[in-house]
């Protein structure tokens, strides 16, 4: 089987839950890439970019947490 067959296979294998926790991981991952390359500009000009990188961030931990929490409620919720 090759690399990209056993990662379709393991995909198919996560719940909904758990695919949308790893696409919000991947999304704050590309925001902090991207505040990185505001932050490396280094200018002055750039002060809203940074506000508005730092919003990004926070919005998309925030989701991250969301979907986290949303997997340990569903597997407290198959031990009961």
């Amino acid at each position: 089987m090759t690399s990209s067959m056993n990662q379709q296979a393991a995909a198919s294998q996560k719940s909904r839950a758990e695919q949308e926790t790893e696409n919000e991981a991947n999304r704050l991952r590309d925001e902090v890439d991207a505040a990185l390359a505001v932050v490396a500009l280094r200018s002055p000009d750039e002060v809203d970019s940074l506000q508005m990188a730092a919003d990004r961030i926070e919005r998309a931990a925030r989701d991250l947490a969301d979907a986290v929490r949303q997997i340990a409620e569903q597997r407290q919720a198959a031990e009961e």
